[in-house]
């Protein structure tokens, strides 16, 4: 079977950075599904893994792809629940291949009606913003949320689920373009940081109250501004740094407008509590089988022009999430 392999670290718009090649099939462990991977999701954390800039450093060689959508193959002899055949959702390292070999605890079955391509484009960027709105920042209905970096994949993702939560939901973003999908996703104001102060518009926005969360998955300069415009006891959200620089806050913000900092890193949460991550991903399937939540494909790629993808995602061309198809 074909799978994408990194084999050194370097900058993902190198054209050999990644390559595809022949490897065994897996075969399944006892409690694991082999599934046939009609789409895999990439996104910005690949770009980084590609270059050991993550949080963790990856052997080598690797295959990318936390995300994927397809057919169950085979199953392991202690597995339950699914059967070949069996049209599923899975989250696991290495999804950018043919096939895959999945623990079965990290499979949910495809609704009815959901593409493969929407499917494999969700789980990751989703479950990650579903945590850090419910269980990080309990965001409820009618407070204000404000979005960095809003037409990324998480943030995005933050722009639907914040709506969908009842809240008032500002995006800011760096083009007209990527505003405009935010507002399609349901932003209800948008900020320009380009050219408009986040701070400024943030307050005049909110009357000079200031908002009571915030989604950050870009920090560096975006970062102080930002908090400023922190309302009383607010809750500013640390999901990650795709600008690059980490930022450095001054604890007087949060002491002066008892605001909390609070850290986001959804792979952590899954490894610590992998029964609450389970459900907040079972229900995340659950809204996309209704409509709940819409999930925006930026690009579908291929699997042999994954390095075109990986550039759009370095270069921040993207609009939500990419997908990579096996034609399977």
């Amino acid at each position: 079977m074909r799978a994408v392999l990194c084999k050194e670290f370097g900058p993902p718009t190198s054209a050999d950075r990644v390559t595809i090649e022949d490897i065994p099939a897996p075969v399944p462990k006892p409690d694991e599904v082999v599934v046939s991977v009609k789409a895999a999701g990439i996104s910005f954390p690949d770009v980084l893994l590609l270059q050991n800039k993550y949080q963790y450093t990856p052997a080598l060689p690797f295959t990318p792809g936390s995300e994927l959508s397809g057919i169950v193959k085979s199953v392991g002899m202690e597995v339950k629940g699914y059967k070949p055949g069996d049209a599923v959702i899975g989250k696991n390292k290495g999804c950018c291949a043919e096939e895959v070999a999945v623990p079965a605890s990290k499979l949910w079955h495809l609704p009815a009606g959901v593409d493969f391509n929407a499917a494999a484009g969700f789980s990751g960027n989703y479950a990650t913003s579903y945590y850090a709105l419910r269980q990080r920042a309990n965001l409820q209905p009618g407070e204000t949320l404000l979005v960095l970096g809003a037409s990324g994949g998480v943030g995005l993702a933050a722009v639907d689920l914040g709506r969908m939560m009842g809240a008032r939901v500002i995006a800011c973003a760096s083009t007209a373009a990527k505003l405009a999908a935010c507002k399609q996703a349901g932003a209800d104001e948008l900020i320009n940081y380009e050219i408009e102060d986040i701070h400024v518009r943030a307050m005049e926005l909110t009357g000079g109250k200031g908002v009571d969360v915030i989604y950050d998955p870009v920090g560096d300069r975006f970062a102080e501004p930002a908090a400023r415009s922190m309302g009383w006891n607010g809750r500013y959200l640390i999901v990650g740094f795709a600008a690059g620089a980490i930022p450095k806050i001054s604890f007087m913000l949060p002491f002066e407008k008892r605001c909390a900092l609070m850290g986001v890193w959804s792979g952590g949460y899954t490894q610590r509590f992998p029964r609450e991550s389970y459900d907040n991903i079972t229900e995340l399937v659950a809204m996309l089988a209704v409509g709940k939540i819409r999930p925006h494909i930026s690009g579908i790629y291929p699997l042999e022009n994954i390095s075109e993808a990986f550039r759009a995602l370095a270069n921040r061309e993207v609009i939500g999430k990419v997908v990579i198809t096996t034609g399977k």
